[in-house]
């Protein structure tokens, strides 16, 4: 048994970050027009999940570009650091990375657990915005397109002067044990054959975390489950879930029974039949990017090998 119940946060790529996200200064003109016209302001420009990094192998920097060399398009505040430098983000065609053989594309999953703090919490803030931005082009009320505000964290309707928010899905995702505190991991149908994970899914409306937790594990594998408990959380922007993680226990005398439609199979594993089963390859677990990865750690007690690759 371990004694640890909840993860480092730190340990959560994505939920890292050191700047300062000024929210009173969101719908301050004044300041923003002032900031953006700051040479030393920082903008990162991101496009489909990517943004430009300089790639040092087992580090990466973003590559930021100066307000007046950024592309046309709204911007996003992602806030100001400690130097008094403002960040902001803006979703446009990356920029060339001028033959600079280490700055290329990179999307956040793969750069995640590589980047600083600070350039974690920057990349996801910015990708969180960027895809709210290019999906919510208009209002849901009366289909008139909206009007980014000016730090470029809600719309307004021009014609009924409603507010549109970014919009984030709760999801659960969770590793159940057995009485004999083995994890229980699972293959997607639709992914490819080694790859497993712990089970996961959305809150339903009117649902709570733990009500989805139950009532997910049920639907996946025809399990019950008790005594489910939260361990942590970290924002997956790809395109708008907050993963909220979870702990839970499935009772003696009962058989996993797959649903096939969404999950292929689904086997127990011990600390010992895990690692040998990494080791010869049989499975991958998911990229440590992932809290899906940190709660099977934290179950485990430690780190673990992996097979896995994340694709470029």
């Amino acid at each position: 048994m371990i004694a640890q119940e909840l993860l480092d946060q730190s340990s959560l790529a994505l939920s890292r970050g050191t700047v300062d996200r000024v929210t009173h200064r969101r719908a301050d003109a004044e300041w923003l027009d002032a900031a953006w016209a700051d040479p030393a302001s920082r903008v990162l420009v991101v496009s489909a999940g990517q943004a430009l990094v300089r790639d040092g192998g087992d580090r990466m920097d973003l590559v930021f570009v100066s307000p007046g060399d950024a592309p046309a398009a709204p911007r996003l505040l992602l806030g100001q650091d400690d130097d008094g430098v403002v960040y902001f983000g803006v979703s446009a065609a990356l920029p060339a990375p001028d033959g600079v053989a280490e700055i290329r594309p990179a999307y956040l999953r793969e750069a995640g657990t590589l980047l600083g703090d600070r350039d974690a919490g920057l990349f996801t803030h910015a990708v969180a915005l960027a895809n709210w931005h290019d999906t919510h082009t208009h209002c849901p009320v009366d289909g008139t397109p909206t009007v980014p505000d000016p730090g470029g964290h809600s719309t307004r309707c021009p014609v009924d002067g409603t507010e549109h928010f970014p919009r984030t899905d709760p999801a659960v995702i969770m590793l159940v044990t057995d009485p004999d505190d083995r994890c229980l991991l699972a293959r997607n149908a639709a992914w490819p054959g080694k790859r497993v994970s712990i089970l996961a899914g959305f809150v339903e409306p009117g649902e709570s975390a733990e009500q989805a937790v139950a009532r997910e594990v049920d639907e996946e594998v025809r399990l019950k489950v008790t005594n489910v408990r939260y361990v942590g959380s970290q924002p997956w922007p790809m395109p708008r879930s907050l993963m909220l993680g979870f702990r839970a226990e499935a009772p003696a005398g009962q058989d996993i029974v797959v649903d096939t439609e969404e999950i292929a199979e689904a086997f127990w594993f011990s600390r010992e039949g895990l690692v040998a089963a990494i080791r010869a390859r049989e499975i991958a677990l998911p990229p440590p990017v992932s809290i899906a990865r940190q709660i099977i750690e934290l179950w485990y007690g430690g780190p673990l090998p992996s097979t896995w690759t994340e694709p470029r």
